[in-house]
């Protein structure tokens, strides 16, 4: 059974880094310039701040998704609380079904029960993930570019 939860980022830690390669694998852009080398700490650094969302979806027990989002005062908006959405990934074999929508909708929920006024989300091309923010009531407002610029 799939099922929702808010926890704790530091704590399943060691967990969720079982997950992390293939979601680099399947969406990180320029991997053969650019390792995967989360700045885990910067992570943990806001969670205890209480300025991070760490969403977990779990089959059985099993974590085959989350959500990570930073939230906080907007840097232009300062009396707009936003959540600015770091990623999001469900485990490929987990994709059919409203797994992926469920988790959104959990997602929303607690956002709304923490105040927060504004919600940003994105995806990469390669992966487009516009029909799953549609059917939660997201509309388009920005695109982003990327140029390689390192050696």
């Amino acid at each position: 059974m799939i099922v929702c939860a808010i926890e704790s980022f530091e704590q399943q830690l060691e967990e969720l880094q079982v997950l992390l390669p293939a979601h680099y694998t399947e969406l990180a852009l320029n991997q053969d310039q650019v390792p995967l080398s989360p700045r885990y700490d910067v992570y943990i650094k806001n969670e205890r701040a209480d300025a991070l969302l760490f969403v977990t979806l779990r089959d059985d027990g099993d974590l085959v998704g989350y959500f990570i989002g930073f939230i906080g005062p907007g840097l232009h908006y300062s009396t707009c609380l936003t959540c600015t959405m770091d990623i999001f990934y469900v485990r490929k074999d987990k994709r059919k079904g409203t797994a992926g929508v469920r988790m959104f909708r959990f997602v929303e929920a607690e956002l709304r029960r923490r105040g927060v006024d504004r919600w940003f989300m994105g995806s990469k091309v390669s992966a487009d993930a516009s029909a799953l923010f549609r059917r939660i009531g997201a509309e388009k407002v920005e695109t982003y570019y990327s140029k390689w610029l390192g050696g």
